[in-house]
């Protein structure tokens, strides 16, 4: 039986071998941004499982750039390097790799899960957050305004790490600008009101997050798919909106992006937002129409025929798991047994197939 989540999704030079996508998830587990053993467990179940895209969890660009003391960083060499092995077997299990590139902005410097307190201190390694403006994330502290010269020296940053996550073999670049992160404050009025000439109209609050493409699309090949994150709405009344989204994916599409990865809410923590099964797909849907982009739906997506109805149905092009890919690395296994697909086991595992 041929089925939606089954297909191939072939994207400039790249081909996913399904639609099954695994989202970034943090882990808290690579000191000075450095990954280790965890990463090749956590990652190459995946792959193992049948997922057709792996990505990689948000990614600090610069050290100020990670959202807690214990994530992943690639402002160094070794950092990408610890990669290499992690993108060599998850394509010998037949998936893609990708990484998201992010910049936490004022929701940085935070301890790890179960420290006891929220922020870290310069002896724990923390550091002073930055934003687009001196306005601060609840509860946490009050960060700092980026200067132009310093959204600049960002922005090259986002530029540099992802020629080294093509050196080391990842096959898909996701810019970060979601969830309450940097870029995504720089395009809310709610987080920024600067003066200057990024803020103030939705061309200027788009102005870093567009610059940011453009030196990404640059630094890496031509045949790299390149993907953003966004959240499509704050989901508070005079907060970034859906129909903002709708005209950055344009302006994202006409600076060589790919794919929008549509998410929602993180940038404020008192959000009224109506969670339940595939809450977030009507985004994905819109933008996918409006702006004529591929999209990737995400968000309690948990069943296989939910999956296959969403892109069965045209809403996205594809959709990422993630709490539900920690549960079951071997979703995909699953999905194609219900659907009626050919299940996508390893041959080390073919004999668990059911029958």
């Amino acid at each position: 039986m041929t089925t939606q989540l089954f297909e191939p999704f072939p994207l400039r030079g790249a081909t996913a071998r399904n639609r099954i996508w695994v989202s970034p998830m943090c882990q808290y587990s690579a000191p000075d941004g450095l990954i280790g053993p965890w990463h090749m467990v956590h990652l190459g179940s995946f792959a193992v499982g049948g997922a057709g895209l792996v990505m990689v969890e948000a990614t600090g660009v610069v050290p100020e750039g990670r959202i807690s003391v214990g994530c992943v960083g690639l402002w160094r060499d070794d950092q990408a390097e610890a990669f290499r092995p992690i993108a060599d077997f998850v394509h010998s299990q037949g998936a893609l790799i990708g990484i998201q590139l992010a910049h936490a902005g004022r929701k940085g410097s935070t301890t790890l899960p179960g420290s006891g307190h929220p922020i870290a201190s310069e002896a724990e390694g923390g550091w002073q957050s930055v934003s687009a403006s001196e306005i601060a994330f609840h509860g946490m502290p009050v960060p700092r305004a980026l200067t132009i010269a310093e959204i600049a020296a960002t922005t090259k940053a986002w530029g540099v790490a992802a020629k080294r996550a093509i050196n080391v073999g990842f096959d898909v670049i996701e810019i970060h600008a979601a969830h309450g992160y940097l870029l995504h404050q720089f395009l809310s009025p709610l987080s920024n009101q600067r003066s200057d000439e990024y803020g103030g109209s939705l061309e200027n609050r788009s102005r870093f997050l567009l610059e940011v493409a453009a030196e990404v699309r640059k630094s890496i090949p031509a045949s790299t798919p390149l993907f953003v994150r966004i959240s499509a709405t704050d989901w508070v009344d005079g907060g970034w909106s859906i129909d903002e989204s709708v005209e950055l994916a344009k302006k994202l599409k006409a600076a060589g992006v790919d794919l929008i990865d549509t998410s929602t809410g993180g940038l404020v923590h008192d959000a009224k937002i109506p969670v339940a099964p595939g809450f977030q797909v009507q985004f994905a849907e819109r933008i996918r129409k409006e702006a004529g982009i591929p999209t990737c739906a995400v968000g309690l997506i948990t069943e296989p025929e939910q999956a296959e109805e969403i892109l069965a149905s045209g809403k996205a092009d594809a959709v990422m798991l993630a709490r539900e890919m920690m549960r079951n690395p071997h979703w995909a296994f699953e999905a194609a047994h219900k659907l009626g697909a050919q299940e996508p086991f390893p041959h080390q595992y073919s004999r668990a197939a059911k029958r």
